[in-house]
């Protein structure tokens, strides 16, 4: 499993550099649910980091407390990805 998660990682680096491929990619692999539930996990990520409380989290986003207490364990790993994708790319 572990190649064909290092091939996916590596055709999601080369569509993040042509442009709107990126998102036709994401839109054709994942269902529609699966991509918008990565899209609120970001904003969980981005709302814990600026120190919303986990509790208006749940209630803004429409998510149970147990995804938004996994997405504070991640970011809590100072080397996580989730750490360095905020220092890289911003909030």
């Amino acid at each position: 499993m572990d190649e064909y998660k290092k091939e996916v990682n590596t055709i999601i680096r080369k569509c993040a550099g042509a442009g709107a491929l990126l998102n036709d990619f994401l839109e054709d692999i994942l269902t529609t649910g699966e991509y918008e539930e990565i899209a609120r996990r970001w904003q969980i990520v981005k709302m814990l980091d600026t120190g919303t409380p986990q509790r208006e989290i749940t209630e803004t986003l429409g998510v149970g407390v147990a995804t938004v207490t996994r997405g504070a364990k991640e970011l809590a790993d100072k080397k996580g990805g989730f750490r360095k994708a905020l220092a890289k790319f911003g909030k």
